[in-house]
């Protein structure tokens, strides 16, 4: 494939043929190389419709994205009716995305409450719809949806004793969590579980009339992140289960979940192999197009924006020698390991539909949705900004708008990045979003602070 001439501001990294090449040209290597030419005139450009800086990348469009959002949180048309069992979903991404873009989200507050409590189950936990049997899936991102819109009603609308016997219901003797009673059992589970009981500050003991309990199993976390540990697979990645194939998506689950059961640092090499998970990691991010994929031989997605750039945070806070003093920025770096100049420009050059549509797609020549404009901006959200260990006292007051306690009283903070070279302007920068929690840091802090200021149900 001929490179295109393209200017100097451009690296020829993300406009030159890939530096490695397999000569074996499969069904799969075919579509790649049709992915890195449709690609590559956004990367280096050269589309004539639209404005790029001097780095040769696009602005955000930001009130285009907000608008294609906000008609996702009005009537939608029929065709979505396939989708009734995911309105939750609709709710978080649309809300996420609006939030990440500055916005404000608190007039939907009431039409939310409502919607959530005719979903909301007396047995525990949200269905997908009215009348739908809870699912942990939905369930975390109606809590989450919740979060976003804020306000005293939006918490109280959450039966917090029926959700705790719920999850003590799901609770499985292997540590894990069943995604509904009945269903299956995954790594998803673990992570949405662990979020969902201490975002609303449940008690950790086992609901004494739960099969786990009856097991032996003391509290929700127990056996958890033994359970984490078994999805790690040979390549490095984390499966959906134990001996499944890696995926991004699940490996952000598993990091998400062990940062919350502990300190990263401790956590991470405690239960994980971290040198072949980031050796796999790496493999996910693409040369020229400067995006993840999520599984090995798939092709770039702007969602793993979010799903494996999202690790990364993680990673390298975890791998901070020493943390930082809270609300301090000083003497703060990077350790950068992955490509965010790459990130950022795929998101911005491919990953925008400029058209009077707006919102985030996967790639160029893909519709933009919901889901891919909610984690696009969350991958753009974590490359613009950088995750450090940090100490700090576990009281509530402590839960301000960029610092995330973690037991033991370490945690993290999120400072705007600010690299020699930013090729993006600085109005182009979003919320620093909470790197475990997947919500704008003050809104997670707002809501974990209301919950844990009460004691008992």
């Amino acid at each position: 494939m001929a490179s295109l001439v393209t200017g100097p501001d451009v690296p020829d990294l993300y406009t030159k043929d890939p530096p490695i090449w397999d000569l074996l040209e499969t069904a799969t290597s075919q579509v790649q190389d049709s992915t890195v030419d449709f690609c590559r005139p956004y990367l280096a450009g050269e589309i004539p419709e639209f404005t790029y800086n001097s780095h040769g990348v696009p602005h955000l469009d930001k009130p285009r994205h907000a608008a294609f959002l906000r008609k996702h949180l009005e009537k939608l048309p029929g065709a979505y009716m396939t989708a009734d069992a995911s309105r939750p979903w609709l709710f978080y991404w649309s809300l996420n995305g609006l939030r990440l873009l500055g916005q404000d989200v608190s007039q939907f507050r009431d039409k939310l409450v409502d919607t959530a409590r005719s979903m909301q189950n007396e047995s525990g936990g949200f269905g997908g719809g009215f009348g739908q049997r809870s699912h942990l899936a939905t369930t975390y991102a109606l809590v989450l949806a919740l979060a976003l819109v804020g306000g005293n009603e939006a918490c109280d609308v959450i039966d917090r004793r029926s959700m705790w016997k719920w999850l003590s219901a799901l609770k499985q003797p292997d540590g894990a969590f069943q995604m509904s009673l009945d269903g299956e059992v995954d790594v998803r589970g673990a992570y949405c579980a662990a979020v969902i009981i201490t975002l609303l500050n449940l008690p950790k003991e086992i609901w004494p009339e739960s099969p786990a309990a009856k097991a032996g199993l003391p509290d929700l976390f127990t056996g958890l992140a033994d359970y984490v540990r078994r999805c790690q697979t040979y390549e490095g990645g984390i499966s959906g289960k134990p001996d499944a194939e890696a995926h991004g998506a699940y490996a952000f689950c598993a990091l998400g979940c062990l940062a919350i059961l502990d300190t990263p640092s401790r956590s991470f090499p405690k239960y994980l192999d971290i040198p072949r998970l980031m050796s796999w990691l790496s493999s996910r991010q693409y040369a020229p197009e400067g995006g993840f994929s999520g599984r090995t031989n798939k092709l770039v997605d702007g969602c793993y924006s979010h799903w494996v750039g999202a690790c990364w945070p993680l990673i390298e806070a975890s791998l901070q020698s020493t943390p930082v003093e809270t609300g301090s920025s000083e003497s703060v770096t990077s350790l950068d390991m992955y490509d965010r100049e790459g990130l950022i420009r795929y998101i911005l050059s491919c990953g925008q539909d400029q058209s009077r549509r707006g919102g985030m797609r996967d790639k160029p020549g893909r519709p933009s949705d919901a889901y891919h404009t909610c984690y696009v901006l969350s991958g753009l959200s974590s490359a613009q900004h950088i995750t450090v260990s940090s100490t700090a006292s576990t009281s509530v007051e402590d839960a301000s708008a960029t610092h995330s306690t973690l037991p033991g009283g370490v945690g993290w903070e999120v400072f705007p990045h600010y690299p020699e070279v930013q090729v993006f302007d600085e109005a182009d920068r979003i919320a620093p979003i909470d790197p475990v929690y997947t919500i704008p840091l003050q809104d997670r802090a707002t809501f974990i602070s209301y919950f844990m200021s009460k004691s008992g149900f």
